[in-house]
């Protein structure tokens, strides 16, 4: 049984994670199954990506309880994180909108997949948890990276030493997630919002998501110097005056991203 299952909806393509009876805890293959999904959809037409897991849970994260038996040396633990690693640095070159879709646990790598697409969305029963110091381990799939820059340092360091559970209504109010919805509406809303992105102009997006990743990194005057070197690509595409065109026309653009 496959870890992932994929379904193209219009530009939206829908990825869900199932495993049954482990709340979608990711298997050794499934590490392998996702980073093949978020290369496929980075190379293909659709426009914009829903995550979601299946019977009303997002992902507990890690399946230990399958890859125990392969770890004790340093070769094998370094060779088993080489697919967690693969898996988080696909999902981050994705250069197009990602939607998370969070409903239920998002604990361990699950959290940090969630935080790592564009836009989170959770359930009035959602629960997340930075669950790794809990099991004598340390935040992966990019956590140390990711949740420092959606609350601050002083919240990621409470939230990664404790291990404790973030419940919904925290989380929109430390900025962990933009949106809380009934458990009844997510699947509607994540396509809605992920409908609106798949609608947008390709080019910029990609250069928006580049230019946010690295504003940490860089100073103001590099900042300038990305933002013109970006625009000036911009003002010369065929997306600009589609843009402007439809403006004009009061009428939806419909960008190529060209």
């Amino acid at each position: 049984m496959n870890f992932v299952s994929i379904e193209d909806h219009g530009r939206v393509r829908r990825l869900t994670m199932s495993s049954p009876g482990t709340k979608n805890a990711i298997p050794r293959n499934g590490w392998v199954e996702l980073a093949e999904a978020f290369e496929a959809f980075e190379a293909s037409d659709q426009r914009a990506l829903v995550i979601s897991g299946a019977d009303g849970d997002f992902s507990a994260g890690a399946d230990l309880s399958a890859d125990f038996s392969g770890f004790g040396t340093a070769a094998a633990n370094a060779e088993y994180m080489e697919l967690p690693n693969h898996a988080a640095l696909a999902l981050h070159r994705i250069s197009k909108p990602t939607v998370a879709a969070v409903d239920g646990v998002a604990v361990g790598a699950g959290m940090n997949l969630a935080l790592g697409c564009d836009i989170v969305i959770a359930t009035d029963r959602a629960r997340f948890a930075e669950i790794f110091v809990n099991r004598g381990l340390t935040l992966d799939f990019g956590g140390t990276w990711l949740l420092p820059r959606l609350v601050g340092l002083a919240r990621a360091r409470e939230i990664a030493l404790t291990g404790r559970i973030v419940g919904a209504d925290e989380a929109i109010e430390i900025g962990l997630v933009v949106e809380v919805v009934h458990h009844d509406s997510i699947e509607d809303r994540a396509m809605a919002v992920a409908t609106g992105l798949a609608d947008g102009a390709p080019l910029a997006q990609r250069m928006i998501k580049v230019a946010l990743d690295r504003s940490s990194s860089m100073t103001f005057e590099q900042t300038l110097a990305f933002e013109g070197q970006a625009q000036s690509t911009l003002l010369g595409s065929e997306d600009l005056f589609e843009g402007a065109a439809a403006f004009f026309q009061k009428r939806p653009p419909e960008f190529k991203g060209r």
